[in-house]
């Protein structure tokens, strides 16, 4: 026969003190809430190199489209009298830095022979014409930045609404749209950008474009793939039994599901653009003289590069740091959003 249960007494309970809520509330195992947004942010500040590269793009960002109101110089005005001056910084008795030059062995005042006052002084030095290479390169800068700006409004435009049309319609519409992206795939996009040159002069309006053909259909087809994905999923499936329109469902709910893929295409679509345009530039069927492109820059400065290589060194620093710093936030942005994809 089994054992009589021990049976409880008074003695055996007491009123639980505030001191034993606080022991209690202390063995909690407690986090933060936070949306997708929020934690994507936690993980990327973790990212070094993807916060350098965010840090170094707004800083070019505010300091190509302020220049207009602050830059020392004219970027466009040439004075013959002061062409190819050295770098000079004011208070820096650094070779290179000091407006001196390596003439036959010895260093001597490029300023001071150009009769240049002491109170004049180019950071970057002059070009072949005399224009302040400082000014110019914030000019060209500013352009590359613009083009890049246009590829992502372009992407978030056209290759968004063209991606989710044809992934959310499917069948005949769809088959019809990507048989449309493949022949523009099938057209080199040197190609397109010559053809519009013979229509339009060689210059911003050429390039945007170009840009407006061509820059949103690798956005469109993953926008696309993505939707294909989504549009069977649970939760799209009881939006539309619940009646809601093509249009609520695709702002609603496909959008905020297709946010990462977006960001992070855009953020390898933007160096391309900014590469093709110096590409275009530097082989002179790009932004035209007296305008100051990254790709006429460096095309300037490549012909007295034996003698004069800052000419060239500077814009092309610009770019290399404008597309190193443009693929590191993309890959920091695509392991934030989607950190399996480091494994």
């Amino acid at each position: 026969m089994a054992d009589n249960p021990k049976q409880l007494s008074a003695d055996d309970f007491r009123l639980v003190t505030d001191e034993d809520k606080k022991n209690l509330d202390s063995e909690k195992i407690t986090a933060p809430s936070l949306t997708f947004i929020q934690d994507s942010w936690r993980r990327l500040k973790k990212n070094k190199a993807a916060m350098i590269s965010l840090v170094l793009i707004v800083i070019l960002f505010l300091l190509a489209f302020t220049s207009g109101f602050w830059q020392p110089h004219n970027p466009n005005d040439a004075n013959p009298n002061l062409a190819n001056l050295p770098p000079k910084i004011p208070g820096i008795d650094i070779n290179g830095f000091n407006g001196t030059l390596n003439q036959g062995g010895t260093r001597v005042d490029a300023y001071a022979q150009a009769g240049v006052g002491k109170s004049v002084h180019f950071l970057m030095g002059t070009d072949y014409l005399g224009r302040d290479l400082f000014s110019r390169i914030l000019y060209g800068t500013r352009i590359s930045l613009t083009i890049a700006l246009v590829a992502s409004f372009f992407d978030l435009t056209v290759g968004v609404i063209y991606g989710i049309v044809s992934g959310w319609k499917g069948g005949r519409i769809d088959n019809f749209m990507q048989r449309f992206i493949e022949i523009m795939l099938s057209i080199p996009y040197i190609v397109i950008m010559v053809l519009l040159i013979l229509v339009l002069k060689p210059g911003m309006s050429a390039i945007i474009l170009a840009i407006a053909i061509t820059s949103w259909i690798n956005m469109a087809r993953l926008v696309r793939a993505q939707t294909l994905e989504l549009k069977n999923q649970e939760f799209i499936l009881a939006a539309r039994t619940l009646g809601e329109s093509p249009l609520k469902i695709a702002f609603k709910h496909l959008l905020p599901n297709l946010t990462s893929v977006i960001i992070i295409n855009m953020m390898f679509t933007i160096p391309t653009a900014i590469f093709n345009e110096a590409f275009l530039s530097y082989i002179g069927i790009g932004i035209s003289a007296p305008q100051a492109s990254l790709g006429t820059l460096i095309n300037d400065g490549q012909k007295n590069f034996q003698f004069l290589p800052y000419q060239m060194w500077y814009p092309a620093i610009v770019l290399v740091i404008l597309m190193i710093a443009f693929n590191l936030l993309g890959d920091g942005l695509r392991d934030a959003f989607d950190p399996k994809s480091r494994e």
